[in-house]
């Protein structure tokens, strides 16, 4: 007897479809992979890299800010690839499990070879294949729902980015112990071999997941109707103005380590490194969610609705006050001060309920208001907006550079910089945000019958 086919729309049902377990442990592992080896990457160019004699050729901080952000930016370039992948000719199960074995040998590259080339080869093929099954691993999380259970979406993205958040903070925690007690090859293997990991737990639920067929040439079609243009293009100016917030968000991988380097990390009877605060964020992700689920988003609603718009817009003002605490924390360095990290800490708690307005709104948004056969699209054009972000904050840093290296825009007049770019972002989104016509689009459900084993 042959094994039973995949399903291919969501069958009727009143509770959480029986993939999602193994997307959300396949999640888990794969952030722990990603934010593990991106957690270690300032501090491995400025300190770790050598050349191919072996001796150091590190990077100095504004060329390692520069490089970070450029990889992010590929980062979140390439989920237009894996879309166009998923969405015309592989189906997004077989580009999610085709791009995850590319990552994997991504993360090996980088844990033996410590010099440039080894560092470019490993970005590289991370780059690809992270960024490639991003759009599809989003989009593939909605699939599993119809309309009889569309209403636990936002749930399930919740428990998603619950699921990010938890491997992210097991990772920053983590590998910065590893890189420096144990060198650099331990540090971005362990990263790989989670990667790994995730591969194979999405391989597992194969046979549980609900598999939307590729649109072929029906894709096009659909992008290039009236109907599938408009939804695209009222997405992506909302998306223009995310691109804002990850320019500041993603800072917290670079210069605010950085600044971390600077300040005095003693806090709860611990001496921090300095790429180890990232870990917090998570700390708070997962603290935050079910606060603002239970108690804020609630209590909103009783004089105004907490609308996906409204919680971005909030959120993008909420940001502009972060780096307004990372630029006087800057005034107090310069001053010859040694700031303590509660600080920072108190900036990452203002920075993180930003990101619980903005991004996991940006998900639920995403796919409700994707046209069906442009789901992977439309999320990769989210994501776009984290590649646009990191690419602005990138170019900043390559033209604030002098001849050797260092930064033209220093001490707190580089947060200030940020921090009024974000300020003219959130007022310029309000008017936009109270004119967009919302529109949510859910796949078809199939017959309620259990699928026959062939």
């Amino acid at each position: 007897m042959s094994a039973r086919p995949y399903l291919t729309a969501p069958r009727a049902a009143d509770g959480v479809p029986s993939g999602i377990p193994y997307i959300v442990a396949n999640e888990a592992a794969e952030r722990f992979s990603y934010y593990g080896m991106r957690t270690i990457l300032v501090i491995f160019m400025t300190r770790y890299l050598v050349d191919g004699t072996g001796a150091p050729d590190v990077m100095t901080d504004t060329q390692a800010k520069s490089w970070y952000h450029l990889f992010s930016s590929g980062v979140y370039l390439t989920p237009l690839l894996g879309a166009l992948l998923s969405d015309i000719y592989l189906g997004k199960y077989r580009t999610i499990l085709a791009l995850s074995l590319v990552y994997c040998l991504g993360h090996l590259a980088l844990a033996l070879d410590d010099t440039r080339a080894g560092l470019a080869l490993g970005l590289g093929l991370i780059a690809l294949g992270s960024g490639g099954i991003k759009p599809c691993v989003s989009a593939h999380v909605g699939d599993q729902f119809g309309a009889s259970n569309g209403h636990l979406i936002p749930r399930v993205f919740g428990y998603f980015y619950f699921a990010i958040n938890l491997g992210a903070f097991a990772s920053t925690l983590l590998t910065p112990i590893l890189l420096d007690r144990f060198g650099p090859h331990l540090a971005f293997g362990l990263p790989g071999a989670l990667m790994l990991l995730a591969t194979i737990v999405f391989w597992a639920g194969r046979r549980e997941f609900v598999h939307i067929p590729p649109a072929g040439r029906a894709f096009t079609r659909e992008l290039f109707s009236a109907e599938g243009l408009s939804a695209v293009a009222r997405l992506a100016i909302i998306f223009a103005f995310v691109a804002m917030f990850w320019a500041l968000f993603d800072q917290t991988g670079s210069a605010w380590v950085l600044q971390a380097q600077q300040m005095d990390r003693s806090f709860m009877g611990v001496e921090w490194l300095p790429s180890q605060i990232q870990a917090f964020n998570p700390v708070l992700i997962l603290l935050l969610i079910p606060i603002f689920n239970s108690v804020v988003y609630p209590a909103v609603a009783r004089w105004a609705t907490p609308t996906p718009l409204r919680k971005i817009a909030t959120g993008f003002f909420i940001t502009t006050l972060a780096y307004l605490i990372s630029a006087q924390i800057e005034v107090w360095i310069v001053a010859g001060q040694t700031p303590n990290i509660v600080w920072q800490l108190l900036a990452y708690l203002i920075l993180t309920t930003a990101e619980v307005l903005i991004s996991i709104t940006c998900l639920e948004f995403a796919y409700t208001q994707a046209p069906t056969r442009l789901k992977s699209m439309v999320m990769a054009l989210f994501l776009l907006s984290v590649s646009l972000g990191n690419l602005f904050t990138s170019l900043v840093n390559f033209l604030i550079q002098d001849a050797q290296g260092n930064s033209r825009l220093a001490g707190p007049d580089y947060y200030l910089f940020f921090a009024a770019a974000m300020l003219l972002t959130a007022i310029a989104f309000v008017p936009v945000a109270l004119r967009y016509p919302e529109r949510a689009y859910l796949q078809s459900e199939a017959p309620d019958t259990a699928p026959s084993a062939g």
